[in-house]
């Protein structure tokens, strides 16, 4: 393909990528004000985030594993319209019950647009021609990121309501499915499929034992119950089923466990999943952290993101280029990783009362960091991946991110539940209120309907609690760094196809770089 006609299938990839992490940002500022007039609580906020991440990351796998059997294209779409379907549905809900639900349903195509965009462009693309490329999905990333907190206040604050953030998606997601129609032409290899039902079911089911365990532990139930240990006992059995059946039964396994044999993959996607504890365990909560401790509107919030995510486009845009020109990679994955690690090290510091212009420096910090990293975390892997398991391969780096990051939202959003609960009723006792009676329980108060004092409380409460969650995510990002120190670099491929071993004798080589 040539340059032109690479950039107009990227056109509606990008769309397809923009709108799917459009899904999660542009609700991000109208959560608090959601779950406030659904009369949820602080758990409740969480599933509404969890749910999405829950089947996104379970389906992951399972969507790039179609990707290496079925019409890429056609998949694509396909996930466009489940999450056009869940959008919709989400806008209608009457209560948090159903938005849950609709949530889940848009983390179906959500997963789906998630792996299968990183798919067709690993499929487009040589690894060393791919970082110029990387960088348009940085920007991509960045631009979502940016414009939704900024969308989402703004439509909020306006007549149309909260509900409207979830219809925003639904003409970018049609505008997506069209442009891919138009533009993106690969071919089809035909070969006959096996699909794992077995061991795609296995997957789907093990992990969701456990991510529904890690968000209900500790507030519906105790960490050390019965139920806990139920729980584990029976994600364990499934997992362990699913192993065997990947390992030994399945033909066409949806996760090769071979992929792992490479040290590359290992490390990258360990570290994966500690970036996703870290990234999205922490940093989801930072826009209730500015509405909810420093009493701003949506629409600010959402202006407080640029400063992260402001980091994050210049150094994705930078690092991919530069890896394009140079071919060298691991150096941005080690620096942005050190990044990372300073940047959670710095926002732990912050409260109710830290300077927002010292908050906002710590949130650049962390964009530039986790702009050098992400990407090139999947990029090393395909770099590594032969041709038949680029889809396997690519999904497997996104699906435990995924995981770290659903385990991430629930245990730390569990911990600043149970944080902020106990400073409110410690705070309310000290001022001889009752902390029943005044609602120091886990709902989330409208600040505006607060007296005066309990509000000044409830504000200082969160904001130190915020603070921890950050703390919490040191030694995770930390690990992710280890792994990384460890990567070995391997030159960039300049072919999307697999090149001949070192073991391949010269002639041999030529008669195989001729066929293609």
């Amino acid at each position: 393909m040539t340059h032109r006609q690479i950039l107009e299938a990227l056109s509606g990839l990008l769309l397809a990528m923009f709108v799917a992490m459009l899904s999660s940002t542009v609700v991000s500022n109208a959560l608090p004000r959601i779950v406030t007039e659904l009369e949820g609580s602080q758990s409740g906020y969480t599933w509404v985030v969890v749910a999405t991440l829950l089947t996104m990351t379970a389906t992951t796998p399972i969507w790039g594993k179609l990707a290496d059997l079925f019409s890429k294209k056609m998949l694509v779409q396909v996930a466009l319209v489940i999450f056009a379907v869940g959008s919709l549905m989400a806008g209608l809900a009457p209560n948090m019950e159903v938005l849950i639900g609709a949530r889940a349903v848009q983390g179906l195509g959500v997963g789906g647009l998630t792996a299968l965009v990183q798919v067709v462009i690993a499929s487009m693309v040589s690894p060393r021609e791919r970082g110029r490329y990387s960088g348009y999905i940085g920007a991509v990333f960045a631009t979502a990121t940016v414009s939704g907190p900024l969308l989402g206040g703004l439509i909020v604050d306006s007549p149309l309501g909260w509900r409207g953030c979830f219809y925003v998606g639904i003409p970018v997601a049609l505008l997506a499915f069209v442009v891919l129609q138009a533009k993106l032409h690969l071919p089809v290899v035909k070969r006959e499929v096996k699909i794992d039902y077995a061991g795609a079911t296995l997957i789907v089911a093990g992990v969701s034992i456990l991510l529904v365990w890690v968000s209900l532990a500790g507030e519906q139930f105790a960490w050390a119950s019965g139920t806990t240990a139920a729980m584990l006992a029976a994600a364990a059995v499934v997992i362990g089923a699913a192993l065997y059946v990947e390992a030994k039964v399945a033909t066409e396994p949806v996760v090769p466990l071979r992929l792992f044999r490479d040290r590359t993959t290992s490390l990258a996607t360990l570290a994966s999943v500690m970036i996703g504890v870290a990234m999205f365990g922490s940093t989801v909560y930072l826009s209730q952290y500015f509405q909810m401790s420093r009493g701003m509107t949506p629409t600010n919030a959402g202006l407080m993101s640029i400063c992260m995510v402001g980091g994050l486009l210049v150094s994705s845009i930078v690092s991919g280029r530069i890896i394009t020109a140079t071919g060298l990679w691991k150096r941005w994955l080690v620096g942005g990783s050190v990044l990372v690690v300073a940047g959670f090290a710095l926002l732990s510091t912050i409260d109710a009362e830290t300077s927002l212009v010292l908050v906002g420096l710590f949130m650049a910090v962390l964009g530039v960091g986790m702009g050098a990293t992400m990407q090139n975390l999947v990029l090393a892997v395909q770099n590594n991946a032969k041709a038949a398991d680029l889809g396997a391969a690519s999904s497997v780096v996104a699906f435990f991110r995924s995981i770290g990051g659903t385990i991430g939202v629930s245990a730390l959003g569990a911990l600043l539940a149970h944080q902020v609960s106990d400073k409110m009723a410690s705070g309310l006792r000290q001022m001889g209120v009752d902390p029943s009676a005044a609602g120091g329980g886990g709902s989330i108060p409208d600040l505006a309907d607060l007296p005066a004092p309990i509000r000044a409380l409830y504000e200082g409460a969160f904001g130190e609690a915020t603070g921890h969650l950050f703390m919490v995510s040191v030694p995770f990002a930390a690990v992710a760094l280890l792994c990384v120190l460890f990567i070995k670099e391997v030159p960039l491929r300049t072919t999307t196809q697999d090149e001949p071993s070192p073991e391949t004798s010269a002639p041999e080589a030529t008669e195989e770089l001729s066929r293609r």
